[in-house]
C-alpha cells in the first residue's frame, strides 16, 4: 500500500478555552488552528468476548452492558470522539454483535440532522472462522481499506470498555507537538492490580522504551513504588506508520496490539505516552475524581464502576452539559454550545 497524506476528510474540530499545558497565548492558538486543521479516523474497538465477565456477557459484548441510567459502555468512547469534534467514526464488532449494533442504531440515529460526522458499524465478512478477527491488531489489519479510502492525518484506534472522559483534541495535540509516529494514552495505576494492564515504563521526554503486556510482575514506575504506568488501550497513529506494523506482524502471524504491535513499534518508531491526567474536560464537578478512567475487564470493575456513578455526589458524573455522554437515554438531548452530534449510522460486513 502507498500512502500518501491528503486534507479531504473533514477535520476535527478546533478546541475552545485553556486547555494546553502551553502558556503562550500565540503558541496555544497556533497549535490550535494545527489541531483543527488536522483529519482523524477512529476504529473503535467494540469485539471482544469479555470472558472475565461473564456471565454478564454470556448473551451480549462487553461494550453493550448496561453501566448505568441506560448507558452502555460503547457509550463513553463515542462520546468522547463526537464531543472531539472526530467526524469519521468506525466500530469494529465480532462478539455477539446484534444488542451493540442495534444501540448504535437506536439510540444515536436520533442525531440525524445534518452535520459532517457519522459512525459505521464493521463486522467481519461471514461467520466462518476464517474470517473472524484473531485479535485486535488483526481486526485492525482487516480494515486498513478505510486508511486508504479516508486517507486521515492521524489514526486513532480506541477501546470501547471503558468509562472515561477525555479531550481527544488534547491528546492529537500532543502527538502533533512532540513529532510522535505512535502515542499511547498512559495512566497510573495500583502496582498490586497492575498486572491486568499493558505495562511501560517510561523516560523524561515521555519516550516510551519498554512495553509488557499483563505483566506477572509489573515494574513500578520511578520514584512511586506502590504505581506502575499503564496503557489505557487507546492510540494515536501516523498512517504509514499503523500500516507498516500492521502489515509487519501479519506477515508473522501477529495479532494483538498490545501483545505485539507495541513491542514492534519501539523497535521502529518513535512512540510517547500520552499522560491522561493531564487531561482537562469542562463541566467537571467539585466531588468529581479528576482524569477519572476505569477498564471494565471484571464484573467488580463493573460493579465498582456502577457504584462510582451514584449518589448526590458521584466519583463521575453521568450529567455534564459541557460535555456529554450521547446519547441521552432519557430523551433529551444533553447539547453543549460548539459540540456537534454524530450524524448517520451504517453497517457493514
Amino acid at each position: 500500500m502507498v500512502w500518501r497524506r491528503s486534507r479531504s476528510s473533514t477535520a476535527v474540530s478546533a478546541p475552545a478555552g485553556h486547555w494546553s499545558w502551553q502558556n503562550d497565548p500565540s503558541f496555544r492558538a497556533s497549535q490550535q488552528e494545527r489541531v483543527a486543521m488536522t483529519t482523524v479516523l477512529a476504529l473503535v474497538l467494540a469485539g471482544g468476548e469479555g470472558t472475565r465477565l461473564r456471565p454478564l456477557t454470556d448473551q451480549h459484548a462487553k461494550p453493550a452492558l448496561v453501566l448505568a441510567r441506560g448507558y452502555r459502555i460503547v457509550d463513553f468512547v463515542l462520546g468522547n470522539l463526537v464531543n472531539s469534534g472526530v467526524s469519521s467514526i468506525e466500530v469494529l464488532v465480532q462478539y455477539k454483535p446484534r444488542t451493540l449494533v442495534e444501540h448504535i442504531h437506536t439510540a444515536w440515529t436520533p442525531w440525524t440532522e445534518p452535520t459532517d460526522q457519522h459512525i459505521d458499524v464493521r463486522k467481519p465478512l461471514s461467520d466462518r472462522a476464517e474470517d473472524a478477527f484473531k485479535g485486535t491488531a488483526d481486526a485492525v489489519f482487516r480494515n486498513l481499506g478505510l486508511v486508504a479510502r479516508h486517507r486521515p492525518d492521524i489514526v486513532a484506534v480506541f477501546a470501547a470498555d471503558h468509562v472515561y472522559r477525555m479531550d481527544v483534541r488534547q491528546m492529537i495535540e500532543f502527538h502533533l507537538h512532540h513529532h510522535a509516529e505512535v502515542s499511547v494514552a498512559a495512566v497510573p495505576v495500583p502496582l498490586e492490580g497492575a498486572s491486568g494492564f499493558g505495562i511501560m515504563a517510561v523516560d523524561s521526554d515521555a519516550r516510551i522504551r519498554d512495553f509488557q503486556e499483563k505483566p506477572a510482575r509489573p515494574k513500578p514506575m520511578p520514584g512511586d513504588p506502590k504505581r506502575a504506568y499503564a496503557s489505557m488501550g487507546n492510540y494515536l497513529f501516523d498512517p504509514e506508520a499503523l500500516v507498516s506494523l500492521l502489515q509487519s506482524a501479519n506477515r508473522c502471524g501477529e495479532t494483538d496490539f498490545g501483545r505485539h504491535i507495541l513491542p514492534r513499534a519501539l523497535l521502529e518508531h518513535r512512540v510517547l505516552a500520552y499522560d491522561f491526567s493531564r487531561n482537562r474536560v469542562p463541566g467537571l464537578r467539585s466531588c468529581e475524581e479528576r482524569a477519572y478512567w476505569r477498564d471494565i475487564g471484571t464484573v467488580e470493575a463493573f460493579r465498582a464502576a456502577q457504584r462510582d456513578v451514584q449518589g448526590p455526589l458521584p466519583r463521575f458524573s453521568l450529567t455534564n452539559p459541557q460535555w456529554p455522554i450521547r446519547p441521552d437515554p432519557s430523551g433529551s438531548p444533553q447539547t453543549s454550545p460548539g459540540v456537534s452530534a454524530a450524524a448517520t449510522v451504517q453497517l457493514h460486513a
